[in-house]
């Protein structure tokens, strides 16, 4: 735990001040632990959903705890998850990691937070995006540094952080949302990576993480290139169909995805880009592609026009 921190630090936060997401659970304070023990300064952050009966009291014991483990200061802060209200979309669990990264990066002042996500949550991660099927983006798994959030352990075994626990002689709070059978996350650790394991004779969990870590670095590297292209076609606000027409695949849809996340789009899949990537390449008459993202009663439309690829309001 303390290598896999203290690498970390020396790749991305050298100056050793860092802040910890830290939620009670086992992989957050066996982190809050190493941090402490390989970090300057760290600051522990603490966000209350008020989604369970006492909720402030675990909240207020985690805070506690990452004092005793050393951090220079404790913050917390409780949040309201209202699905109503429009900001927060998606499922209850989607809706609690909007609210909790919000407040955390409201907290941060402007330092890198750790977050406790490991190896195991790593391979979770690859499987459900394999099931969305949404191409090689969404099975490269989290990165170790996606600014401001930062991951040490996605190398490291969730049985691991418990090791540490025991040794420290801590006591992490148990989710009972990691037991609720009605998520999905939660039947994939319990039921079908375990099944994985049995049937293909093990170390599935790793082969996983490891084949995220090689999309992630094939990824950078076209995406790389893909920002290149885009600059390159570039013209009057829109992009040049004859010079994207004739790119990689995979870079042209690259360059469409970042075109139009930059201009506003948003919640994009693979559906959408390939109908506006048709535009480009099969090109019949066909209308304009909604993509959404504009602003209340209108939306985003990708369309054809004189040689360009343009992005409209309506």
């Amino acid at each position: 735990m303390r290598r896999a921190v203290r690498e970390w630090l020396g790749r991305y936060a050298p100056d050793g001040v860092v802040a910890v997401a830290v939620s009670g659970g086992s992989d957050s304070l066996a982190l809050a632990a190493a941090a402490c023990a390989e970090a300057d300064v760290v600051h522990a952050l603490t966000v209350d959903h008020g989604l369970q009966p006492h909720s402030a009291e675990v909240a207020a014991e985690a805070a506690a705890v990452a004092l005793r483990l050393g951090c220079r200061s404790a913050w917390v802060r409780t949040v309201t998850v209202d699905r109503r209200d429009g900001r927060y979309p998606g499922g209850p669990e989607a809706a609690a990691r909007l609210a909790r990264y919000a407040a955390l990066d409201e907290a941060r002042e402007g330092l890198p937070v750790l977050l406790g996500h490991t190896l195991d949550d790593q391979a979770e991660t690859v499987l459900l995006g394999l099931a969305r099927g949404s191409g090689s983006r969404s099975i490269r798994g989290m990165a170790e540094f996606d600014d401001p959030w930062g991951r040490p352990l996605l190398g490291v075994r969730r049985e691991t952080t418990r090791e540490l626990c025991a040794d420290l002689g801590l006591k992490p709070w148990e989710d009972p949302h990691n037991s609720a059978p009605e998520f999905t996350r939660v039947r994939l650790r319990g039921e079908v990576l375990p099944l994985l394991e049995d049937v293909l004779g093990g170390g599935v969990a790793v082969a996983l993480a490891r084949t995220a870590a090689q999309l992630r670095e094939d990824g950078e590297v076209l995406d790389a290139l893909a920002g290149e292209l885009l600059a390159d076609v570039r013209e009057d606000g829109g992009l040049r169909i004859e010079t994207l027409a004739t790119a990689a695949p995979a870079l042209r849809r690259r360059v469409i995805r970042a075109w139009l996340l930059e201009r506003g789009a948003k919640s994009l899949t693979d559906s959408n880009l390939r109908a506006v990537e048709a535009l480009v390449t099969q090109w019949r008459g066909q209308g304009g592609v909604a993509v959404g993202g504009s602003a209340a009663g209108t939306r985003l439309v990708a369309a054809r026009e004189h040689g360009r690829l343009i992005l409209r309001s309506e």
